[in-house]
């Protein structure tokens, strides 16, 4: 990947100054995995609960021993309907509906394996069928008052063809500033044929090219006291293929760009996330036009334009 290097210091920095947090707080539990959310509440068994009993109950299980050690398997998981499945800013269900949904299983020790799928249109398909599904694995733990999480997603088009897949590593730090909770990732992918710039911009086939990928973001979310409202933003910045791969695809379209998000949240009972997000990228027509008819919707519609996303999501 040739990275101009002015403008990824650039991004780099600008991102470094939105997301790494000065963490403040008590340490948290290292998170399960990208489709997980894992919330610790510790019992308060102060002296004010005890002074009630002059003699204590008598717990059968525990005196006899039978009581059940906590897992140190948890699973979790979720499934979503959403307006439009948009990776990184761009469409990848031609602006149409996605059914989505995965799970995680994590360890005590901080690992966690899991997968996710949805299902695509258009330029999403990346070559294969109408189905993205991801298998990913990796480590969390905790770093300071923070959490660093690293792993690997493996991304997976099934039926398409033998470079349609790609790999991707990816680290992300966590931690809370205030009310705020804060996350930097930086995700690359080493040198693949599914990333080659296999149709250049202007003209050209190069089969059997292999690029790589760069991918900088920032997270943060601010959760509104005594109310099931979140507030989100998000952006990120991406350098990859400035042309099209081997299945008329590409993960950064125009090869360097930006995208950004923000929208908000809303959980009105335990398990259900009612989202709503504004998503745009700094992709303009003119870049758009060289990668068009694949970088189209079927009625030839921008696919990186901006947009209102909206979701329902179950979690357990």
């Amino acid at each position: 990947m040739s990275i101009r290097f002015a403008s990824a210091a650039s991004a780099v920095a600008f991102i470094a100054c939105l997301a790494t947090p000065a963490f403040a707080g008590e340490s948290q539990a290292a998170a399960a995995g990208p489709v997980d959310d894992t919330e610790i509440v510790v019992a308060d068994t102060g002296d004010a609960a005890a002074s009630q009993r002059a003699i204590a109950p008598i717990d059968l299980a525990t005196a006899t021993g039978q009581e059940d050690a906590a897992s140190p398997i948890t699973v979790s998981g979720s499934a979503t309907l959403i307006s439009d499945y948009r990776f990184r800013g761009v469409s990848q269900t031609d602006e149409g509906m996605a059914i989505q949904g995965g799970f995680t299983i994590g360890h005590e020790s901080g690992f966690y394996v899991g997968t996710w799928g949805s299902n695509l249109a258009g330029w999403g398909t990346f070559g294969g069928a109408n189905m993205e599904l991801d298998l990913f694995a990796g480590y969390a733990m905790p770093v300071g008052e923070g959490t660093l999480d690293v792993g690997l997603t493996w991304f997976m088009y099934p039926s398409g063809a033998d470079t349609t897949d790609f790999a991707e590593l990816y680290a992300k730090l966590s931690g809370d500033v205030g009310p705020v909770g804060l996350t930097a990732t930086v995700a690359y992918a080493p040198q693949q044929e599914a990333l080659g710039n296999v149709f250049p911009v202007g003209g050209g086939f190069d089969p059997g090219d292999k690029e790589d990928n760069l991918y900088l973001a920032a997270d943060a979310v601010y959760g509104i006291a005594d109310t099931p409202v979140s507030l989100k933003a998000h952006i990120g910045y991406s350098d990859g293929n400035p042309g099209l791969g081997p299945n008329g695809t590409s993960i950064a379209p125009t090869g360097t760009y930006f995208d950004w998000l923000i929208g908000a949240d809303i959980t009105p009972i335990s398990g259900l996330t009612l989202s709503v997000a504004y998503v745009d990228t700094d992709i303009s027509e003119a870049e758009a036009n060289l990668l068009r008819p694949n970088f189209a919707t079927l009625a030839g519609n921008s696919i990186s334009d901006a947009t209102v996303v909206f979701s329902v999501t179950a979690a357990f």
